[in-house]
């Protein structure tokens, strides 16, 4: 059986669709997956145990130059290849115009979302460009809404805990042992959905004076500036450790979160990437809205919780949640 899921992005939703790629191979052993997604998200699929062909579409970079003879000429390559292989079954998960159009395009019968979920963007003329549109629950978590779909389109039932198969490489293996690590994700795409500075200082002396090392990840300069700045507030001896972390790829980065032995981050990609390593994780959320992207206790995952807060999760309640968290998956 050969499928071919299209999501296209953003990181987060690539993420969250990860566990359909296990639920498919347990569901028809010996199927081929292959996926189309944007050229920025193919390293993290290329990780994934079970996927074969990652195919890069760059609709986004397309866009901004259509009319040029190089893209016309990058697409015509893409379609070539899109079209190259004949599947049982072409899934858009991403519930979008353009993301339906390449589910068209694809040699295979296709199926879509046929209705918008809570909080998930949906464009209506997706659900008529798919030979079939199925309809999911209006409230239901991002992963869920995923698996559900799948599985009504390949006929099964989704069973047990998500498994997103996400693989780290052997170098991040190698690092583990040293003192333990805590990685501050404190950058998202959103600033009301950012947790104050003070806080990660504050957060970050308990850490430090319970003789953890401390990661900062940042991906822009504004993101650099508020890491350099939250480590500048601690007052550490040359015992600690504070690592601020430079631009890296996603590779890279996926390696560097492998290594360490837990995350606490703001809802953004790099959370949800830690959900896919399995790490000992905290997700804070200054809306109610948890329940659609957030760690659940429904997924199986006792080391990964969902913090919510208003206006924002308090400190105490991120630091009780870290010390449940980090205790479950211990035991």
């Amino acid at each position: 059986m050969r499928i071919l899921i299209v999501k296209l992005s953003s990181l987060g939703d690539v993420v969250h669709s990860m566990p359909v790629v296990h639920d498919i191979i347990r569901a028809h052993p010996g199927a081929v997956i292959d996926w189309v997604v944007e050229p920025g998200f193919a390293p993290l699929l290329r990780r994934v145990q079970g996927i074969g062909t990652v195919i890069e579409c760059a609709l986004r970079r397309w866009s901004k130059a259509w009319w040029t003879a190089p893209v016309r000429a990058e697409w015509r390559a893409f379609r070539t290849r899109l079209q190259a292989q004949h599947y049982d079954a072409v899934i858009d998960l991403q519930g979008l115009t353009k993301s339906a159009v390449i589910a068209r395009l694809a040699q295979g019968t296709s199926y879509g979302l046929a209705n918008q979920t809570d909080g998930a963007s949906h464009e209506w003329p997706a659900r008529w460009l798919v030979d079939h549109a199925i309809s999911v629950p209006a409230r239901i978590h991002a992963m869920d809404r995923a698996r559900v779909l799948v599985g009504a389109a390949l006929h099964y039932q989704p069973e047990g805990a998500p498994l997103y198969g996400l693989q780290a490489g052997a170098a991040a293996a190698t690092r583990r042992g040293a003192a333990p690590t805590i990685v501050f994700v404190h950058g998202t795409s959103r600033d009301d959905k950012l947790w104050p500075q003070s806080n990660w200082v504050q957060l970050g002396k308990r850490f430090l004076s319970a003789g953890w090392s401390i990661a900062l990840p940042q991906g822009n300069e504004s993101e650099q500036t508020r890491a350099e700045l939250i480590a500048a507030a601690w007052q550490f001896d040359q015992t600690m450790r504070v690592d601020v972390w430079p631009s890296l790829s996603l590779d890279a980065v996926v390696d560097r979160l492998a290594a360490t032995q837990g995350v606490i981050g703001v809802d953004s990609g790099l959370s949800h990437i830690a959900v896919a390593l399995d790490l000992p994780h905290v997700q804070l959320y200054n809306f109610p809205t948890a329940w659609r992207t957030g760690p659940q206790a429904e997924h199986g995952h006792r080391h990964q919780v969902s913090v919510e807060g208003q206006p924002i999760p308090s400190l105490e309640a991120v630091w009780s949640a870290w010390t449940q968290v980090f205790q479950a998956a211990r035991e």
